[in-house]
């Protein structure tokens, strides 16, 4: 029997593409399964199935970077993977109001209530990326009706309860609907159930992470809190942002 060497070649030809799309399909599952570790290690849950397949695919093309870099000669250090393989670029700066996602700067007066206007300057932007629509929410609210917990209206608080308030009581009511006296006032239910905006949870920044920092602020308005106590701040005639 005569063999054809074109029929040779076509069929090696042919256990090569195999092999390759076999070999890559393989390797694909290896790298879905590093994901789903990897999720869990680092607390990543997703909104829906289409995010979390956007997020893989950003694993996916950082992790071979990662790995083509660290087989290259001559390098002095080594990378690895770590909590950020599956956020791409952030800018280095972010201005919410060109955006249109900052509603103009609110007094808190003579009230220690800065947790409770970080926390609603945040839910304000969230609320306005969601809908299109800036809406001023009530800081009122949180002074007078969160104060079973760390909150304790113009006493201070902190912005993670203000949060799991919001949560709670699924929503907030709008600065018209409930305004702002800067002082502690009995809660007026009738009002605060009256919701204009609400949040189905909140995440914190790593600690001392700028790199997750910038992610969060590319997001959306984020809520932060600085310790103006100590008398570095109080005396210094005037404050470099960058010193902050």
């Amino acid at each position: 029997m005569e063999i054809n060497p074109l029929s040779n070649i076509l069929l090696i030809i042919l256990s090569l593409w195999a092999c390759r799309a076999a070999s890559r399909t393989l390797n694909e599952a290896s790298m879905l399964e590093r994901y789903e570790q990897w999720m869990v290690q680092y607390g990543r849950v997703y909104n829906d199935a289409t995010e979390k397949e956007t997020r893989f695919e950003i694993f996916n093309e950082n992790v071979k970077r990662i790995e083509s870099l660290n087989r290259a000669r001559n390098r002095t250090y080594m990378l690895s993977v770590n909590g950020y393989e599956n956020v791409t670029a952030v800018p280095s700066s972010m201005d919410w109001r060109k955006k249109g996602a900052v509603t103009p700067v609110k007094d808190q007066g003579q009230c220690g209530s800065c947790w409770a206007f970080s926390a609603v300057a945040a839910m304000e932007g969230a609320t306005q990326l969601k809908t299109g629509k800036l809406i001023s929410l009530s800081e009122q609210e949180l002074v007078d009706c969160n104060t079973k917990g760390v909150d304790q209206g113009c006493e201070g608080g902190e912005m993670d309860d203000a949060f799991l308030f919001v949560q709670r009581n699924k929503g907030i009511a709008s600065e018209t609907t409930y305004p702002y006296t800067a002082a502690d006032n009995t809660c007026n239910t009738k009002e605060e159930a009256s919701h204009a905006a609400e949040i189905s949870g909140h995440e914190d920044v790593p600690r001392n992470s700028e790199v997750a920092l910038l992610q969060a602020v590319a997001n959306q308005p984020i809520a932060v809190a600085i310790d103006a106590g100590g008398s570095d701040f109080q005396f210094v005639p005037q404050l470099n942002k960058n010193e902050l």
